[in-house]
């Protein structure tokens, strides 16, 4: 019997097995998919998630296949550069193959303990009071103490559970791919900057040697259930720009919608949605993986201290409780994207006012913000504005504050040097230093890297380690 079977190898899926075996719980991952994805897809992982693989010792063995791109620009593709003095080591964006960031995940869980095994589809989902049994297409019957579906967007352990996807359906469809172009960079960039001003979602941009990043409408265009083809890129840039610009040797294409949905629930007793399996949403602002790893990064620390027995009674339940609203949040803000991109003249007339309104620091820091997930702020109670927000990677003596939390346990950072984290010190981990670059004078941090707690009471310390770390 496993402690916990993840349905699906993706990033969210590996990301969660990996954080689980930090706590040594015992994880089966079932991927149905008997090879790895293979079109090379570039995606970006935003400053949180930098922050979150800098804080498990994964960001410099992933810096070594990604491209650092600067941080801007995210929101509807408007063209404004990242606000200064961002608050973070890693404010950039990482452009990385999307079969390389599933490799590394996954060989990152392997490497902690995990089992894969693909080929390996759900066909059938039984809980009681004790566990789940998992049966499989070819009726294999495994059994653990809890199921986690990470399986996408059609998830089957949605559906089986009977959870509700509510939303709507796709309006538009998009394409975007990668590809070379026949003519030179200033006529692209000409061209791009005539045609972008009246026509949205359109954009070719540089996305190294001679290869474009080509992002242009879908309407009517081949059937959304064919995969598009290099024919259907020039027929529709010939319709928008006037030129097919001599595209070429494509990398990858692909057709998405705007189809955006949020799971009624995140847990049915002793089974979980974790990713896309819990929420989906158009890629502007390329927020869809971040938002997955991060969920796992939210939930492998909870679910593990359920599974070792120290979890206070509720703290299984605020894994729903931070993380829906988090994804309804990501859902407003591509919903707002999406009409944003509308050539109609009025979302066109909205564009143009928010392109001036972006001028302004704060507008343009709360956007960048919101889409790379760094003004993310937990409800765990009144107090400065610090609680329930991420801890940056301040500096200590010992180093950086991201080096301490490899483990995946929970660190008391104490200027006064005058707390103690007692009796939860198989599960808490304690630093004093009174150099420590914080304005306050101690804090808890939880394994996820947010601070649950801000003072120097003794006391009041022990009462919040209680709530979290049991």
């Amino acid at each position: 019997m496993f402690d916990v079977i993840i349905a699906g190898c993706g990033p969210t899926g590996a990301m969660l097995a990996a954080e689980l075996r930090l706590h040594d719980v015992s994880v089966l991952v079932l991927e149905k998919e008997t090879e790895p994805v293979s079109f090379v897809r570039i995606v970006g992982l935003h400053i949180r998630t930098n922050e979150l693989m800098a804080m498990r010792g994964l960001l410099d063995r992933i810096l070594q296949h990604a491209r650092k791109r600067p941080a801007g620009a995210y929101f509807a593709a408007i063209d404004k550069p990242a606000p200064e003095g961002l608050d973070s080591a890693y404010a950039y964006l990482l452009g990385i193959p999307q079969p390389v960031i599933v490799r590394l995940l996954e060989e990152h869980a392997i490497a902690s303990g995990t089992q894969v095994r693909r080929g390996c589809a759900v066909a059938a989902v039984e809980q009681d009071d004790e566990g789940v049994t998992v049966e499989l297409a070819g009726g294999e019957r495994l059994r653990s103490r809890y199921l986690v579906g990470c399986d996408g967007a059609r998830s089957t352990v949605r559906k089986l559970l009977g959870v509700g996807f509510p939303g709507e359906p796709a309006r538009r469809d998009t394409l975007m791919g990668e590809l070379e172009l026949g003519v030179p960079p200033q006529e692209v960039a000409a061209k791009v900057a005539e045609v972008g001003a009246t026509h949205h979602p359109f954009w070719i941009r540089p996305f190294g040697d001679r290869v474009y990043s080509v992002v242009v409408p879908a309407a009517g265009v081949s059937d959304r259930a064919e995969p598009p083809t290099l024919d259907d890129f020039r027929q529709q840039l010939r319709t928008i720009a006037g030129t097919d610009f001599g595209v070429h040797s494509p990398r990858w294409l692909s057709r998405f919608g705007d189809a955006t949905r949020l799971a009624d629930r995140y847990r049915v007793g002793r089974v979980l949605l974790a990713g896309d399996a819990a929420h989906i949403h158009p890629p502007i602002g390329g927020q869809g993986l971040n938002l997955g790893v991060q969920d796992a990064f939210n939930l492998g620390w909870k679910l593990a201290a359920q599974i070792r027995g120290w979890a206070p009674e509720t703290l299984l339940d605020t894994y729903e409780s931070e993380r829906r609203p988090v994804a309804a949040a990501v859902l407003d803000n591509t919903r707002a994207q999406a009409e944003l991109l509308s050539p109609e003249p009025g979302p066109q007339a909205v564009r143009r006012l928010l392109t001036e309104l972006m001028d302004f620091d704060d507008v343009n820091r709360h956007l960048l913000e919101k889409i790379t997930a760094i003004g993310i702020r937990y409800d765990v109670g009144d107090g400065p504005d610090l609680l329930g927000r991420r801890l940056p990677d301040v500096e200590l003596k010992q180093g950086h504050l991201y080096g301490l939390l490899h483990r995946g346990r929970g660190l008391l950072l104490d200027r006064t040097e005058r707390l103690t984290v007692g009796g939860w010190s198989d599960r808490v981990d304690y630093v004093g230093d009174p150099t420590a670059a914080l304005d306050v004078p101690g804090v808890l941090v939880r394994p996820d890297g947010h601070v649950a707690w801000i003072g120097a009471d003794q006391q009041d310390l022990e009462e919040h380690l209680a709530r979290w770390f049991g």
